[in-house]
């Protein structure tokens, strides 16, 4: 088998990406809350991942509304301003310091807004296509851990879409004029854009809901309008929640992934999950060590979400499709691209551990048997086992990588759970 994982990939817009393994996002939570900017701890900690030979490298999300945050560290941007640049284009420069093209993720979290987080006042109202609230679960303890953190959101009118859609294309142009090769919506985990794309959350009857393309249609003019302010090899991409491909949501999702290719997105990563259900987080996965001996089919199940990336791929061959969640070794990772699942590997918590890990799997020097990076899962206390939350345990799983990525920016050595 050809080490196919050392092969460039070129995107649509010409931006060529010098081998298939890509930084995935993860939360930091090191920006200042006062003005979201990124920092010296950030500087410091993608400058590792800068000398990690990654075929690109994905920030965690930027938050394109000041008022509206995901949690209080969160990087954020808000409306154009022109005196930023210069604090964005020093985190490009360090990104791809060695050559490495570096995309912003950008998002608006909606509904998932937390309480304190952002410019808006504590009790201000989250805001979401519908006026739906978080469901934590149909206990008391839920009810209120829901009521606690997240608050129940109001509708958005055409305005608020209309402000959101400028907000997200400031935030490209702005990373574009600070030499960012691209961005990558956020249309998963729950927040705004995944709100607008499922019926489950978006109830409108007007021209942002009611069917699957009225529900692309935020996506789909953030996209366009991203397209006539940016260069054009500046790279768009989007990342998408999986869906049950036997139920009827998945033709909905085919059909708005055709609305997004034709809008000129130039990747899709494939995920899952949300702060109701963290399958992201792949709780009920635990790795286990690869032997020679697996199947190659085996072997792509390192991927939570390789099923639903095999179907997309049957409807859409020629759409480069990142595949993320739950790699983490070479023969995985080879297994997801031969099997034409994946076209990029989406590396997310072995890169905090070893921010030089395509080294590791790119190394032919290297035995199979010792290009990989086991992670056990992170241990929950008692507690949140008995009160049986699963937005409390993925909690627990974010917040320990968080503080290795802390760690990193101060020079520290990580390790795993």
């Amino acid at each position: 088998m050809a080490l196919a994982l050392s092969d460039p990939v070129k995107l649509p817009c010409g931006l060529e990406l010098p081998n298939r393994f890509v930084k995935a996002a993860m939360a930091e939570m090191m920006a200042d809350p006062k003005d979201g900017l990124p920092n010296e701890d950030f500087i410091e900690a993608y400058g590792k991942w800068a000398e990690g030979s990654w075929g690109a490298i994905l920030t965690g999300n930027v938050q394109v509304d000041l008022e509206y945050v995901g949690s209080t560290k969160d990087p954020s941007t808000g409306p154009y301003m022109k005196k930023n640049i210069e604090i964005w284009r020093l985190f490009a420069d360090t990104c791809q310091k060695k050559g490495t093209p570096a995309i912003v993720q950008i998002c608006h979290p909606g509904r998932q807004s937390v309480r304190g987080a952002g410019r808006r006042g504590l009790f201000t109202q989250t805001m979401a296509p519908s006026a739906v609230p978080m469901n934590m679960g149909n206990g008391l303890l839920a009810k209120f851990v829901r009521w606690l953190v997240f608050g129940a959101p109001r509708e958005m009118t055409v305005e608020d879409i209309k402000r959101v859609i400028d907000l997200f294309v400031d935030t490209a142009r702005l990373m574009a004029d600070s030499g960012f090769a691209g961005v990558q919506l956020h249309g998963a985990h729950g927040y705004l854009l995944t709100q607008f794309l499922t019926s489950k959350t978006n109830f409108r009857t007007d021209e942002y809901g009611g069917t699957p393309e009225k529900r692309a249609k935020i996506v789909v003019e953030i996209i366009k309008a991203i397209r006539s302010v940016v260069p054009a090899t500046f790279c768009i991409g989007i990342k998408l929640n999986s869906a049950d491909h036997n139920s009827g949501d998945f033709d909905a999702t085919v059909r708005q992934i055709e609305l997004l290719i034709k809008a000129g997105i130039d990747f899709l990563e494939v995920s899952g999950g949300s702060a109701e259900d963290p399958k992201m987080m792949g709780r009920d996965h635990l790795p286990k060590k690869v032997e020679a001996k697996k199947s190659e089919r085996t072997l792509a199940r390192e991927a939570f979400f390789i099923d639903f990336a095999t179907q997309i791929r049957k409807h859409f061959p020629d759409l480069v499709l990142m595949v993320t969640g739950g790699i983490r070794s070479r023969r995985g990772a080879e297994a997801v691209v031969h099997s034409k699942a994946g076209d990029l590997v989406g590396i997310g918590r072995p890169a905090v551990i070893n921010p030089k890990f395509p080294q590791l799997l790119l190394d032919k020097s290297v035995p199979d048997e010792e290009a990989q990076l086991v992670l056990a899962k992170v241990p929950l206390p008692g507690w949140i086992k008995f009160l049986d939350l699963k937005a409390l345990g993925a909690g627990v799983e974010t917040g320990f990588y968080v503080t290795q990525i802390q760690r990193l920016a101060k020079g520290l050595a990580t390790f795993g759970p």
